[in-house]
């Protein structure tokens, strides 16, 4: 029983973290229409950042403060530099994000010398409940993803900037002619998506060490959640994540890791097959 319940606590910390990468990921695919197959680095770059606070002697705690902030400026600067001059082309843009997610880990794996280099949790220690033992840091994340997701929906849903991205996703053309400036709106999805991408990076390198491939599993799970729960709306990505962070969490537990995550996405092709619009029906993009 208590394997069960410590195996229970793995899942649902794994698929807050897939959730927080993905959200970002999703809004992104969902506002613009493109993958941004930078992403991963994103995540890349705020455990980055994190551990270059870290190492000039501040807190843990400001560097991923920083994280998202910094992430995000870059975000935007690179939509406004890059990125918006492939919007009619998605499949270039594609290409254009991947290119510069490249670039982004190779200038790490040159500042980090290819090696693993660690960063202290900056809340230590675990929570005991009868004999059961759950990593207090863990319980952040998962507190934390629940807060982001939360503020996002609200930010969309119920605030009157919510209100011109949603019209710039339904309908761009009538958005332009209300005085909606679409371009603007592209720019702060693009940098806020970032942001998260920033902010899941710094929360999780205390977990998994920083090392220059860190993204890189997450930018594949993230694409292929994004498919599985549907574009076009704010639940399908998150759906979709919750799915996919969920097997990916579970399955090890039960075989092998390496067929576990074969398995992982031969079921996510599966159910994409069957079922194209994703979990949740949204407009398509």
């Amino acid at each position: 029983m208590d394997t069960l319940f410590i195996a229970a606590f793995e899942v649902l910390s794994f698929g807050a973290i897939v959730v927080l990468v993905v959200l970002g990921l999703g809004i992104i695919a969902s506002m613009m229409g493109i993958f941004n197959f930078a992403q991963g680095e994103f995540v890349l770059l705020g455990a980055y950042i994190t551990y270059l606070v870290h190492s000039i002697g501040l807190p843990v705690v400001l560097g991923m403060l920083a994280a998202p902030i910094a992430v995000g400026a870059l975000g935007l600067a690179l939509e406004r530099l890059v990125v918006r001059r492939f919007y009619a082309a998605p499949i270039v843009a594609m290409l254009g994000t991947y290119a510069l997610g490249l670039i982004i880990r190779e200038i790490v794996r040159g500042l980090t010398g290819g090696l693993y280099l660690s960063v202290p949790e900056p809340v230590g220690g675990s929570i005991t409940i009868g004999t059961l033992h759950f990593a207090i840091w863990r319980c952040v994340i998962v507190v934390m993803t629940v807060l982001v997701m939360a503020a996002s929906y609200a930010l969309i849903a119920y605030t009157s900037l919510g209100l011109r991205v949603r019209a710039s996703l339904e309908n761009p053309s009538l958005a332009r002619a209300s005085g909606i400036s679409t371009g603007m709106i592209y720019s702060v999805t693009f940098a806020f998506g970032a942001a998260l991408a920033g902010l899941a990076g710094a929360l999780i390198v205390p977990v998994f060490s920083l090392f220059a491939d860190l993204g890189i599993r997450f930018l594949i799970q993230g694409f292929v959640a994004v498919m599985v729960g549907g574009v076009g709306s704010f639940a399908g990505p998150v759906a979709g994540a919750s799915a996919i962070g969920t097997f990916s969490a579970a399955l090890p537990w039960l075989m092998s890791p390496v067929i576990a995550d074969v398995l992982v996405f031969v079921l996510a092709i599966i159910f994409i097959k069957v079922r194209p619009q994703g979990l949740v029906s949204g407009r398509g993009v």
